[in-house]
């Protein structure tokens, strides 16, 4: 049995990755204003901050269509997949779950098994390729399903925005809500491990919410599969330095956070992601 992993977008794997573990990645649309573009492939990070940067209008996102993914599934049907497991954005968040498994109901050719990952970004990421190392081990659908489940409820996201603003303008504040108001000027403290935004403190310092960063790691300490990532964050290498004494950084992915999730983060977002033991 070949199985093969799909995934959307905001998962912020890297095209080496992509290439490397053989994902098949469906893009969600950016817009600014009247231009659209396909993530990724039209939109590339450094030009999509770029474009934040200097735009008058938030970007919007959009969510693949049904037939992205029925396209998906028919490339590696012909390329010779014989079960696909397709592990997508949380459903909290986005439509793309609801996409995922609209084409899923339709295709017959193979079975396709579709996961909500409860996660964004790297956290995403993590899962899409440790289904690929199982899959390329060789194990069927029905065991990377399971394995990925069990991974889930081991995951943890935590952020921190600069900004509340592009949060609340994109309507994704979710259980934040109570950060807003007078209070766009602190620093939020944000758990995403349930798959949707929620509160978990406010700081009024940048080096403040980056510590409340780090103690979130090293309170779960040892932990699987750290990732840090960012939204061109300029403090980055900062934040990496109070990891530093207690982990080895070798061991980090370090990545960017794309499009998808900066749309509505917003730029200088710092994050982390990882399974406890």
């Amino acid at each position: 049995m070949t199985v093969r992993i799909v995934t959307d977008s905001a998962c912020d794997l890297t095209d080496d990755e992509v290439a490397q573990w053989g994902v098949e990645v469906v893009s969600l649309t950016i817009r600014f204003g009247e231009e659209e573009f396909i993530d990724r492939t039209e939109l590339p990070v450094s030009e999509f901050y770029r474009r934040l940067a200097s735009s008058a209008e938030l970007p919007q996102t959009a969510a693949p269509a049904p037939g992205a993914f029925a396209q998906a599934y028919e490339r590696l049907r012909d390329d010779g997949a014989s079960a696909i497991v397709s592990i997508n954005l949380s459903s909290e968040l986005s439509a793309t779950m609801q996409s995922a498994q609209t084409a899923a109901s339709t295709f017959s050719a193979i079975p396709v098994h579709v996961i909500d990952s409860r996660s964004i970004t790297a956290g995403l990421g993590q899962l899409v390729l440790s289904a690929a190392a199982l899959a390329r081990n060789g194990a069927d659908a029905e065991t990377i399903v399971k394995e990925v489940d069990a991974l889930k409820a081991r995951q943890r996201i935590y952020g921190t925005l600069d900004t509340l603003e592009y949060l609340k303008k994109g309507g994704r504040i979710g259980g934040a809500q109570a950060l807003l108001g007078s209070m766009l000027s602190i620093k939020p403290l944000l758990d995403i491990s349930n798959g949707r935004v929620e509160e978990a403190g406010k700081t009024r310092t940048r080096k403040k919410a980056l510590q409340w960063l780090r103690d979130q790691v090293m309170r779960h300490y040892p932990v699987d599969n750290l990732n840090v990532i960012h939204s061109e964050a300029p403090d980055i290498e900062e934040f990496l330095e109070l990891l530093r004494p207690d982990i080895d950084l070798t061991q980090v992915r370090v990545g960017p956070i794309g499009a998808v999730i900066g749309s509505h983060g917003g730029p200088r977002v710092v994050g982390v992601a990882f399974h406890v033991r």
